[in-house]
């Protein structure tokens, strides 16, 4: 089964940092390159937003929230996408998820927890 694996939530302080990955499925790694990674979060009792975005061009997109603060990455030879995320703030909490997309092409992972305590 195709699927992304995300890792690198946890639990910290208001303030404190988390770096997450996304690691890309093997079955899809010839496609990964000109893919879009998406970082979405979901948090209790809201809709799920678009965290930020990077393009095969690099070219970043951030929501509003998060600007300054985080920064996504992307290391295309080891299929692995990065999203730092520093100043965190209680309501960073949430699950966080990877999507890689390429047209018709959609992948998504479980997700990992980020919960900030204030």
């Amino acid at each position: 089964q195709a699927q992304v694996v995300e890792s690198g939530g946890g639990l910290v302080q208001d303030g404190g940092s988390l770096r997450l990955s996304c690691k890309a499925p093997r079955m899809i790694t010839s496609v990964y390159n000109p893919m879009t990674i998406n970082w979405y979060r979901q948090a209790p009792g809201k809709q799920r937003e678009l965290v930020a975005s990077i393009t095969s061009g690099r070219i970043t997109h951030y929501a509003d929230a998060v600007k300054g603060r985080f920064t996504i990455s992307r290391d295309n030879s080891r299929k692995t996408a990065y999203l730092q995320m520093n100043s965190l703030k209680p309501d960073d909490t949430g699950v966080y998820l990877c999507n890689l997309n390429l047209g018709a092409s959609d992948y998504w992972g479980q997700g990992t927890q980020v919960t900030v305590s204030s």
